[in-house]
């Protein structure tokens, strides 16, 4: 069974992004097709009751960083630490997960911050993708 809303999140290189994924982040990879060269073109890995999907872009994708390096105009919108088009993924211990995914070589992007709506922080994949990691008050 799904969640009722799942993100959909495409990389340049998917392999490396869903290792990456659960590697750093904690994800658990569940699912994996890939083409005959073996990029994947649908990925599912989830999280507590959560999912996000995921594959390779077409051979003119640029990722999030990719493109901002490129475009002074998309650079502006990554100059501040917010998430922009991200994925916000609730998790037990948050100080425990943001030790661990700056060790692993995350992009931090913002310390913990404590209060309401919950403990957080903001953090960049290998790729740019957004991420707020968040444990419930």
């Amino acid at each position: 069974m799904h969640p009722d809303i799942i993100p959909m999140l495409t990389y340049e290189n998917g392999t490396a992004a869903m290792e990456w994924l659960c590697r750093v982040f904690g994800f658990t990879e569940k699912t994996r097709w890939t083409d005959r060269e073996g990029k994947p073109t649908h990925g599912e890995i989830t999280m507590g009751g959560g999912m996000i999907m995921l594959a390779n872009g077409n051979k003119d994708y640029q990722s999030p960083l990719q493109h901002r390096q490129s475009c002074s105009r998309c650079a502006k919108w990554y100059s501040v630490p917010y998430i922009i088009n991200g994925v916000l993924v609730y998790v037990d211990d948050v100080q425990a997960h943001f030790e661990n995914s700056g060790k692993r070589g995350a992009r931090i992007l913002s310390d913990l911050e404590f209060g309401e709506p919950g403990s957080r922080y903001r953090v960049e994949d290998l790729e740019g993708q957004r991420w707020m990691f968040m444990q419930k008050s």
